[in-house]
């Protein structure tokens, strides 16, 4: 159901995303930026749920999938992200987008949305709010960029059981196969590799670069709509930022998903609940 869509950065980038064309041309547009470590395949279900009222737009973040990885590691930052970004929605015609962002995509979705307001009709973000909770981040800085080779697909969803195994608990073995699939790639030998340059994470070496503070852009999105997923287990949104992220912005809509750390996989019947009548509200 989507096609693929290339395009280069402003250095020469080559740079991918899908695009599920929706029921027709004059339908919002959905928006889906996913994490750190992660690639467009994550929001390949959600896709497809939403592409029968939405165009829904999922790229590859520079260094992840598709997407060439960069040569220069500090371009590696949210606001070359976000540049790559709004050349991408040019290239396509967008002027106003939904955005669902994971994690990284949040960040990325707040930042969009205070730079340019109009841009951005509403936000769902996934699992991240304007602080991130010191036990994640050194949780995530445990892993990103520095899981060892594997050699085989066995490897590969053992590899990843092994780092989200806490995050996920109860998943199938057909869903940590998927998963697995979603995280590697097979090489031109048939040998799976991970789908993210491990340089993307060296910002996270940085205590001051690694340090999210973003409750001074919180109160820009006062008219934004947006609603915020929480996994009730995660260690990234913490209890406290969401209790004060619903104080500062009273309209705030929440879901707290059960059985899900950091963050939801939005296949939940829950999320996709919430989702549907969130954007339903906000893009008519």
């Amino acid at each position: 159901m989507s096609a693929e869509y290339w395009f280069d950065s402003q250095e020469g980038l080559r740079l991918f995303s899908r695009v599920y064309a929706g029921p027709s041309a004059d339908v919002p547009v959905v928006l889906c930026l996913h994490g750190l470590m992660r690639n467009s395949r994550d929001f390949e279900y959600l896709a497809v749920h939403l592409a029968g009222r939405y165009r829904v737009v999922a790229p590859d973040v520079r260094g992840r999938g598709f997407s060439a990885r960069d040569a220069n590691s500090s371009h590696y930052q949210i606001p070359t992200y976000l540049a790559d970004l709004l050349l991408l929605l040019r290239g396509l015609g967008v002027d106003r987008v939904n955005i669902i962002g994971t994690s990284m995509g949040g960040l990325m979705a707040m930042v969009l949305a205070a730079m340019q307001p109009r841009l951005v009709a509403s936000i769902v973000l996934n699992d991240v709010g304007p602080e991130i909770d010191p036990r994640g981040l050194e949780r995530i800085r445990g892993y990103a960029g520095k899981s060892p080779p594997v050699r085989s697909w066995e490897e590969a969803v053992a590899q990843v059981r092994s780092i989200y195994g806490a995050v996920w608990p109860g998943l199938s073995d057909e869903r940590w196969e998927r998963i697995a699939r979603l995280s590697y790639r097979a090489n031109a030998e048939g040998v799976p590799q991970a789908d993210a340059d491990p340089l993307v994470a060296e910002p996270l070496r940085d205590d001051k670069a690694a340090t999210v503070n973003l409750w001074p852009l919180w109160g820009t999105l006062a008219k934004t709509p947006v609603l915020a997923i929480r996994g009730a287990l995660s260690d990234v949104l913490s209890a406290a930022t969401l209790a004060r992220m619903r104080r500062e912005k009273p309209d705030l809509a929440v879901l707290e998903v059960a059985q899900r750390g950091h963050p939801p996989l939005l296949d939940e019947p829950e999320s996709l609940a919430a989702i549907d009548g969130f954007l339903g509200a906000a893009a008519p």
